[in-house]
């Protein structure tokens, strides 16, 4: 059975790049049939925090990135790992190390010196013929794992193909700490061997950690996972990714009116392909995802494509659900919409004049709350003969079923009694209405705001010697 899994450490937010290895092992086992597991690496006690493991949660739940099994937690795993632990110094593949950091650092000094690179030498390495010191009093030891010093390993990436280190290359790492706490490496390892992992897919800042991984699970006699490392994502420069490309948490990205199904769209483009498709739905997404078309080279993050991406999706989305959106912000900002504004139908109005929920929030303030024009503004648009062409028009609305059809032949009879032209007086009525002198088709606009807003407006404007 294919199970995958994604497993961030809760030191911050979960980013562009987390959710796109999210992503891409959500996708490989929905594909297959297989699990997707959620595991929260929190073994780095100092940097984990709670709200950044909600931070993940949260941003997986709105991505709607649902895991089957978890979340599981490392720190809960640790009589596990103690016991993994026992195993591997029983058997003779680990051993506890007496040095000192600074004895360490010391080490890595000289090693540099000599233009070497810095590595564990093995000195309390048992080997066979060889008399290790005796252990120094009150020093609590590291538990290092035994790594095969000849050979190499060899592995066939998912996405960068086979891969190969000598194992000269690599040294006797550390798997439990002095205070018995384990380490990364060892970790996930075992993890993966309990949690039956068929596939790794993971970040290529991972690659060095691989082969070090491959031989402990060598070491247990665990069956080995596939591995695929995908590439960096770069930002719209070329450079990597920082928080002004938007390297950012996922949830700002639903604080900035970005629709979940935009971000993922955009992020399964970016570094995927499937021929010449740009837009599908997560299903087909799924029915299509293989490891096989994830490219090996560095994507480059684009924002300008992820907002036309949001822009379309804005268009295609139920006025509902935009309406729910619209209503959430706005509340946000402490305003009510009232009960008789119909946000959905706003929604339907704007969608296409905007390129995310915030915008589209934004253009929905006027109908909620009255807007106040400046009065150069109001001096700009309201000549007499438009005031007089505005005060018809309100006494005509005073009495006409208020439907579209119907306030758009009233336009149309005032503009032909007063001798006008549409934008002469649908640009005034417009900035009376709504406070500025763009908006969608006015009698559209008419009916949304209902006949006492806009008769309101009106006299507003044109003070109550003229209404």
């Amino acid at each position: 059975m294919i199970r995958t899994r994604f497993a961030p450490s809760p030191t911050g937010y979960l980013h562009i790049g987390g959710a796109r290895t999210a992503l891409y092992a959500w996708a490989y086992a929905r594909r297959h049939g297989g699990a997707f597991i959620l595991r929260i690496e929190d073994t780095d006690l100092a940097r984990s925090t709670p709200a950044a493991v909600q931070a993940i949660i949260d941003g997986m739940r709105w991505l709607g990135l649902a895991h089957d099994e978890g979340p599981f937690y490392q720190t809960q795993r640790f009589p596990r790992y103690k016991e993994v632990v026992a195993q591997l110094l029983a058997a003779g593949q680990a051993y506890p190390c007496y040095t000192s950091a600074d004895e360490l650092e010391q080490l890595r000094e000289a090693q540099r010196a000599r233009g070497e690179k810095p590595r564990y030498d093995g000195r309390w390495r048992p080997e066979p013929g060889r008399t290790l010191p005796p252990a120094p009093p009150g020093v609590a030891p590291v538990i290092r794992f035994k790594n095969p010093q000849d050979g190499v390993v060899s592995w066939e990436d998912g996405v960068k193909g086979r891969i190969t280190v000598a194992n000269a290359e690599l040294d006797d790492f550390v798997i439990a700490r002095g205070d018995g706490t384990p380490t990364y490496n060892f970790c996930v390892v075992v993890d993966d061997w309990d949690m039956r992992i068929s596939h790794v897919i993971r970040g290529d800042d991972h690659v060095n950690n691989t082969p070090r991984q491959i031989n402990l699970f060598h070491a247990l006699g665990a069956p080995l996972p596939n591995f695929a490392h995908l590439s960096m994502i770069l930002g719209d420069d070329g450079q990597k990714l920082s928080k002004r490309h938007g390297a950012v948490s996922v949830l700002q990205y639903e604080e900035d009116g970005y629709l979940p199904e935009a971000v993922l769209n955009y992020l399964a483009r970016l570094g995927w392909s499937h021929g010449d498709e740009e837009i599908f739905t997560m299903a087909q997404f799924c029915a299509w995802f293989d490891l096989d078309h994830v490219t090996a080279s560095a994507a480059q993050f684009n924002t300008e494509k992820l907002n036309w991406l949001n822009a379309h999706y804005l268009k295609q989305a139920d006025p509902a659900r935009l309406a729910a959106e619209i209503e959430r912000r706005l509340a946000g900002q402490g305003l009510d919409r009232g009960h008789d504004i119909d946000l959905a139908r706003v929604a339907t109005l704007y969608r296409e004049r905007v390129g995310n929920l915030n915008e589209l929030a934004d253009a929905a303030h006027p109908f909620v709350r009255a807007p106040h024009p400046s009065a150069e503004l109001l001096a700009q648009h309201l000549s007499p003969a438009v005031r007089e062409a505005l005060a018809s028009l309100r006494g005509k609305f005073a009495g006409v079923a208020w439907e579209q059809p119907v306030l758009a032949a009233a336009l149309k009879e005032t503009l032909a009694a007063h001798g006008m032209k549409m934008p002469q007086l649908a640009i005034p009525l417009r900035v009376v209405l709504l406070g500025q002198p763009q908006s969608p088709a006015i009698d559209a606009v008419l009916e949304v705001l209902g006949r006492d807003r806009v008769c309101e407006r009106i006299d507003a404007a044109l003070g109550p010697a003229t209404s």
